[in-house]
């Protein structure tokens, strides 16, 4: 039997990107400033933000694709993001920069799934926090 897996971070991005715009349990995200023709690096390269929907918050993440998986910096909700991450799964690693951050890596297609629970978790604590300023 052939497995089919997607290993191709370009692709994977691209899958990532469908999945947070398709859920509804997602609509306060909106993916920004996409580069369509990015190139994959050893590094990551810049390939998408994730930014509130109505435009009035701080990036919540940013998406970099390398040449076999994808590297999604959370700047928004980093604890929750890495809790999330980490029960899901995924290879969860804090980046010790201030503000700090949280790097989740995707190494295939059926890992973007295992994403939504992290996007749940920071869209839950984004809201606690916008409820709790007002």
């Amino acid at each position: 039997m052939v497995e089919d897996r997607l290993t191709d971070g370009r692709r994977i991005a691209q899958f990532l990107a469908s999945e947070v715009t398709g859920h509804d349990d997602f609509d306060t995200l909106a993916v920004t400033d996409a580069d369509p023709d990015v190139e994959p690096t050893p590094d990551g390269a810049f390939a998408y933000a994730i930014e509130p929907a109505r435009g009035d918050g701080d990036r919540v993440a940013s998406v970099f694709v390398q040449p076999d998986r994808v590297r999604i910096e959370f700047a928004r909700a980093v604890e929750a993001a890495a809790d999330a991450a980490d029960e899901a799964g995924l290879r969860v690693r804090p980046k010790a920069v201030r503000p700090p951050k949280t790097l989740v890596f995707v190494g295939d297609g059926a890992q973007v799934k295992w994403t939504l629970p992290v996007w749940r978790a920071v869209v839950s604590e984004m809201a606690e926090v916008r409820e709790s300023d007002e």
